[in-house]
């Protein structure tokens, strides 16, 4: 099947576990997963009518945003370097989704001075506390958000996590409902948070059950990649 046909998969799926999660099909964003993909499979899929699109290195991120329409929502998903913020400042980024610690926000917050621009992004958790992942753990996250408020070249959108690498269903969706319950508990004191951003090809049904609202899916819509020519 083609990309046009797979995205109308994973749409229909997000559809089903929304009506079982018992929330609007509409309400759950999807981020295209498009890093290494070429331009022209992006492309298939924007001819398909998606719109939302993730990236997880700056440079390809700029490359691929000088080619689309400005109606394209670019999302940086992965580790973000500080050392590049600067190159984003001026391009249509429409979410971080990988705010992760303090050196990164103060970053965006003087590249944000220097050139009046103004960033969305989401806090990464790290709620399984794994090695191998990057974000927050569960004791930092109220200490991280009160520094963060303080700087108005950053605006916090809500949060993000990555599932554990496993393949226990209910370990996977605990890790997803602790996420929701802390989101809950922000939402409260935090007006500009609007994203739960959970779940992968392999597991946003599970997250959609737990309460993600936007889920970042690659593999299912564009195939596996090719990563034998990426530096």
């Amino acid at each position: 099947m083609g990309i046009k046909e797979n995205l109308k998969i994973v749409q229909e799926q997000i559809a089903e576990y929304s009506e079982k999660a018992g929330v609007n099909p509409g309400s759950v964003e999807l981020v295209a997963v498009s890093k290494t993909i070429e331009a022209p499979k992006i492309q298939q899929a924007y001819d398909a009518g998606q719109r939302m699109f993730g990236e997880n290195k700056v440079q390809e991120f700029v490359e691929k945003s000088e080619k689309f329409e400005k109606d394209v929502k670019w999302n940086l998903i992965g580790r973000l370097q500080t050392n590049k913020v600067k190159y984003i400042m001026n391009h249509n980024v429409f979410l971080v989704h990988s705010l992760d610690r303090i050196g990164l926000a103060e970053e965006l917050q003087k590249q944000g001075e220097k050139t009046n621009n103004m960033t969305d992004a989401l806090i990464q958790l790290n709620i399984a506390e794994e090695e191998t992942k990057s974000g927050l753990l569960t004791g930092e996250v109220d200490g991280f958000l009160e520094k963060v408020t303080q700087m108005d070249k950053i605006r916090l959108k809500g949060i993000m996590t990555i599932g554990p690498n496993t393949d226990d269903e209910m370990a996977i969706r605990r890790v997803f409902a602790k996420t929701k319950q802390i989101y809950d508990r922000l939402c409260a004191q935090m007006p500009s948070f609007e994203y739960l951003s959970m779940g992968m090809s392999h597991d946003f049904g599970l997250a959609i059950l737990e309460g993600s609202n936007m889920v970042r899916v690659g593999t299912a819509i564009f195939g596996q990649r090719d990563y034998t020519n990426i530096p």
